[in-house]
């Protein structure tokens, strides 16, 4: 049985990837200082046409208490673990996975995420019409801000060492969604290039949580286990 030591939340960093998910970095976004983020959209071709602005306003207690139990991770568990790298090669395993789930390649999601949740994930996805399957991937272009939501050090009674850490996404899609069955959510006007031609993008949200067991002599691979995308994984 596994008993929570530590609990923690909100924390944003950037970085780069881990190597086990096996893409490319994607663009950073996320940082904890200022109150104010924005990024061109970089799809287009020309950048300045289209830009986001996503406000935040972090919280300095729950930052500073992060920072703290993250360094408790360096000290006690792994002293290489870096939160930007981390953080970046969560990015990267998002956009992997919520594109193998819409694809419907679940066979590929193993080693990636637990056999449990591949399971849930893939119950779920078979009901879903196309548009919702559709809405589910994610790229990291698409990605406008991350962050993570917990942390958590758990021991075991065999003394293993575990770390989870949900991170949270918010991501821009093209797929046609009703907006009666996404209520809360946010639709954005993308102007491109004549200011009479518009493109609606509608802002969603993933939580993706990852788990790393850090007990001596086992591989330093991180593997999800929970995947959610309010509103459409319901």
């Amino acid at each position: 049985m596994l008993r929570s030591v530590f609990r923690l939340s909100r924390y944003c960093a950037r970085g780069p990837l881990y190597p086990q998910w096996g893409l490319p970095p994607a663009s950073s976004l996320c940082s904890p200082g200022p109150s104010l983020y924005g990024r061109p959209y970089s799809s287009d071709p020309s950048p300045a046409n289209r830009r986001v602005v996503v406000v935040g306003l972090p919280n300095p207690f729950i930052w500073c208490r992060t920072r703290i139990y993250f360094f408790l991770i360096r000290a006690y568990f792994d002293k290489d673990f870096n939160v930007a790298e981390f953080t970046e090669g969560a990015k990267q395993a998002f956009t992997l996975v919520s594109k193998l789930m819409s694809e419907r390649k679940f066979e590929e999601l193993e080693n990636l995420v637990t056999n449990e949740t591949i399971r849930d994930v893939q119950e779920k996805c078979t009901l879903l019409p196309d548009n919702h399957r559709d809405a589910l991937a994610a790229s990291s272009d698409d990605i406008m801000y991350s962050t993570t939501g917990d942390v958590a050090i758990y021991y075991d009674d065999n003394g293993r060492k575990f770390v989870s850490i949900l991170m949270r996404f918010w991501y821009l899609t093209y797929a046609d969604l009703p907006d009666e069955n996404l209520e809360g959510t946010k639709v954005f006007q993308v102007v491109v290039g004549d200011k009479n031609v518009k493109d609606t993008k509608r802002l969603l949200t993933a939580n993706y949580e990852f788990r790393r067991e850090f007990t001596q002599g086992v591989k330093p691979n991180w593997i999800i286990t929970r995947i959610e995308h309010p509103k459409l994984l319901d």
